[in-house]
């Protein structure tokens, strides 16, 4: 399904995949994760089906918590497992998708490396490591937001992704 949409528009897939979502739950909830390297440099990854550079992450299925999503999602998308718990640093309200889209950044500091290692896949075009201070051309702002506000320790109060 995700080769399929890779062939549209960008920004028809981006909005075809969040109208789908309010059609099955009208609130979505969802999970991004900053991954940091011994280098201190942060994990960010390219989609088939969005342009742009994003933290690892997606959405929180049914059932499940959203600390187990942001670790479910890393590894899906990136090949990297916990070893440890992510730690929650704050909870956003993403207008810019839906206005009823919520996002819970997570810190993974504490990971190892499965056989699927940063491989691309259907999903996943690219993943990497970056230096924070010199990000891929095409880091979404929100991300270069979210990175920042890592950095500094300080996160909005409007609480807006």
């Amino acid at each position: 399904m995700l080769r399929l949409l890779s062939f549209l528009p960008k920004r028809w897939t981006t909005r075809l995949i969040q109208g789908v979502g309010l059609v099955r739950n009208p609130y979505t909830l969802g999970v991004r994760v900053i991954v940091e390297d011994e280098r201190k440099r942060v994990l960010l990854v390219r989609h088939s089906y969005v342009t742009g550079w994003y933290l690892p992450g997606g959405g929180v299925e049914p059932g499940e918590t959203l600390e187990n999503a942001a670790c479910r999602e890393v590894l899906e998308e990136t090949g990297i497992a916990a070893a440890g718990r992510p730690l929650l640093l704050n909870v956003y309200l993403n207008k810019d998708a839906t206005g009823r889209d919520h996002v819970g950044l997570f810190h993974l500091a504490d990971w190892t490396e499965t056989d699927s290692f940063l491989k691309p896949g259907a999903e996943i075009l690219e993943a990497g490591f970056f230096v924070p201070e010199h990000l891929p051309e095409g880091t979404t702002p929100a991300t270069a937001r979210r990175l920042e506000e890592f950095r500094s320790g300080v996160y909005p109060a409007d609480g807006n992704w």
